[in-house]
């Protein structure tokens, strides 16, 4: 059984980093959105190269502070 355990964890790993990734995209475009929108109530106007790079930002930041 020690072959059919160790299968059954790394199929569990996988589903668990495709579900990760999804999640990470999904969260992109929402922090995205609401970077965006910020800013708008700020009255600034944001080039869309510092839009995404504070959206990754945020969200790399979420997901490693989620993670412990």
């Amino acid at each position: 059984m020690g072959a059919m355990d160790a299968l059954s964890d790394m199929v569990e790993s996988v589903v668990a980093f495709v579900v990760l990734i999804i999640l990470g995209i999904i969260s992109f475009f929402i922090t995205t959105f609401i970077v965006v929108a910020g800013a708008d109530l700020a009255g600034v106007t944001a080039g869309g190269d510092f839009v995404v790079l504070s959206a990754a930002i945020i969200v790399a930041a979420s997901l490693i502070g989620g993670s412990r």
